[in-house]
């Protein structure tokens, strides 16, 4: 509840519905804590991912909040929760990754006269790359995996995960564009 000294429209989330910059750093820096450990909970291995969209829903709904039916906290808590179980839920609807998706092996597929020449180069540099980084890169974007679980199907740390994505994103853009692996 609102301490006694303090009416409803002094609250942080309304400070933070009413478009407050230095209201937003306050909510991250005094509920960025409880909705980590929530997370961490609920998703150990897609937590930050799902804290970048419970705040970015906190903002949305910042508004809604009634001090009368609860405190912040209870709010921040509530709201955590809810995205949390919608997010498992949209999982639980996509469908699950077979035993042919951990066995790919990347081929370069057969290119036919209307294939554009970029399309070309996209498979050729997807093919030149490690096995490991092909099959990450694959998986998060032919299979529409979240980083998180990529991880945990392959078994990778998500940081390794994360670095293969970004490190193949980059290859293959150089490919297009033609540069040479170390120029800027």
């Amino acid at each position: 509840m609102l301490a006694p000294n303090r009416t409803p429209a002094d609250s942080l989330l309304a400070r933070v519905a009413a478009g407050d910059p230095t209201a937003v750093r306050a909510c991250l820096a005094q509920y960025g804590n409880l909705v980590w450990s929530i997370a961490r909970r609920f998703e150990p291995s897609d937590a930050e991912d799902a804290v970048q969209e419970i705040f970015l829903d906190l903002w949305r709904s910042a508004g809604s909040y009634d001090p009368a039916r609860g405190s912040e906290a209870t709010f921040v808590a509530t709201i955590t929760r809810r995205r949390l179980i919608d997010r498992r839920r949209m999982r639980a609807r996509r469908p699950a990754a077979t035993e042919q998706v951990s066995d790919f092996d990347f081929e370069a597929p057969n290119v036919s006269a209307d294939t554009t020449a970029d399309a070309a180069k996209a498979a050729d540099a997807l093919g030149q790359l490690r096995p490991d980084q092909r099959k990450v890169l694959v998986l998060a974007t032919a299979h529409g995996m979240s980083h998180g679980e990529i991880a945990e199907h392959t078994g990778m740390p998500l940081g390794t995960i994360k670095a293969h994505v970004r490190r193949g994103l980059i290859s293959i853009r150089n490919a297009l564009l033609g540069v040479q692996q170390g120029e800027p």
